[in-house]
């Protein structure tokens, strides 16, 4: 666990940091989940075909397929900014095992089937010796079984869902600090904390209906049902829904003091538009991976909309962390403004990818690169990361809130940017 004394270097303090985001693509409804099971089915049955070793001065080829097109899309895009920064980083500093690497992305246009065609593909027609990931854990539970037939190693720089971490896979590493059932322990542990007299009594869990968000909602509201804060609503919705009228009715009526919602983006906009409608002003808020969006979510709501909103993220722009000034920088060059976080997960994808082969010495036996990286550290952007049998991780994420239009780090405490925290739409708790 990646406890708040191992961060407190790792963090500049009294500094906004802008680019503060969490990963959530990871979109499903009930027929995305049979596909699911079915699309990592047939990866299993199709025929293994291992990565073939560079030889001596050629290139060392890594594969990976990502949403460049579709309901993914920004992410993917995002993620491949991250793959590619690390690339030109890497071979800057001399490549891996001594030789150049590149990287060979294919557009998986959100697509299950694709994504699985496309690594496929990767490691038996383009003869890649590396892979990484997709982007979201609904893309990447099929493709991991993928890699898996290979015995390749696959570093997922999205993949949250504890669903990835339920089959007895042995080459799949998540690449953040903590799977979607711990992403909002931080937030909901200090809420819990809080004195009675500052502490919600009652609270409202809507959520879209997916492998990430749901799970989000599900850790939170453990931790706070035991706290005392009594559930008035829960309730998933399809990632079809637009109106969000009915569920937020419900909520005030209920008499929710807090909404903890599991959400993505454009439902994360709609439900406080439509808070903002109903008149409905619970005093916290908290919502998975919309706020993280930076500009976007701003532009969506409104700068006073987003005041006092609560979200998790892996990644802050300002820590002091392996490589990190230097990402920035090269992110900057290549892209223009501050990387968001789908690109910093991506980078730390390469980063751990590039420790264990760097530590091992050879690709040729992936099973060695995946025991590695079980029984070892690796510094990161992110921060430290280390993971269980299973390839989970076993850290925790920094808790963020927008406060005048600039989202801050306010927890933990020892790494914030700013010592205030804020109800929703401003004043204090």
């Amino acid at each position: 666990m990646v406890h708040s004394n191992r961060l407190h270097n790792l963090f500049q303090h009294g500094a906004p940091d802008q680019s503060i985001r969490r990963k959530g693509m990871d979109m499903r409804s009930t027929t995305a989940l049979r596909a699911i099971v079915g699309a990592a089915a047939i990866a299993l049955a199709l025929s293994g075909c291992t990565a073939d070793t560079p030889k001596n001065g050629d290139t060392i080829k890594i594969g990976a397929s990502l949403p460049l097109t579709g309901e993914f899309s920004q992410g993917g895009l995002d993620t491949q900014h991250g793959y590619e920064t690390w690339v030109d980083m890497t071979n800057a500093a001399g490549g891996l095992l001594g030789k150049p690497v590149e990287i060979i992305v294919r557009d998986d246009a959100t697509t299950q089937d694709t994504a699985v065609s496309n690594y496929n593909n990767l490691i038996s027609k383009d003869k890649v010796n590396l892979v990484l990931g997709s982007q979201s854990s609904l893309l990447n539970i099929p493709s991991s079984a993928v890699a898996e037939k290979n015995k390749m190693l696959f570093v997922c720089p999205s993949c949250g869902s504890p669903d990835m971490y339920s089959r007895g896979f042995k080459y799949i590493f998540f690449s953040q600090q903590a799977v979607a059932t711990d992403q909002a322990k931080v937030f909901a542990e200090w809420i819990a904390n809080l004195p009675p007299e500052r502490r919600p009594k009652t609270a409202a869990y809507p959520s879209l209906d997916d492998p990430f968000a749901g799970p989000v909602v599900e850790g939170a509201e453990k931790i706070l049902s035991a706290a005392g804060i009594k559930t008035v609503y829960k309730d998933e919705y399809p990632a079809t829904t637009k109106n969000f009228d009915p569920i937020v009715n419900a909520m005030r009526d209920a008499g929710a003091e807090i909404v903890v919602q599991g959400a993505q983006f454009e439902d994360g906009v709609n439900m406080i538009r439509s808070m903002n409608r109903a008149g409905y002003k619970p005093s916290i808020v908290y919502q998975s991976s919309s706020p993280t969006y930076g500009k976007q979510y701003l532009e969506g709501v409104g700068e006073q909309n987003a005041e006092g909103v609560f979200f998790s993220s892996s990644y802050s722009s300002l820590a002091k962390t392996n490589q990190n000034a230097d990402f920035v920088k090269k992110f900057e060059e290549k892209f223009g403004g501050l990387p968001p976080e789908d690109a910093a997960d991506g980078f730390a994808a390469g980063q751990v990818l590039a420790a264990a082969v760097t530590a091992v010495g050879s690709i040729d036996d992936q099973a060695k690169l995946a025991d590695w990286l079980r029984n070892n550290t690796v510094q990161t952007i992110l921060g430290p990361l280390s993971w269980n049998a299973d390839g989970s991780p076993k850290g925790e994420f920094l808790v963020g809130q927008w406060q005048n239009g600039v989202s801050q780090v306010v927890l933990p405490s020892d790494v914030a940017t700013t010592d205030k925290i804020v109800r929703w739409q401003g004043g204090p708790i």
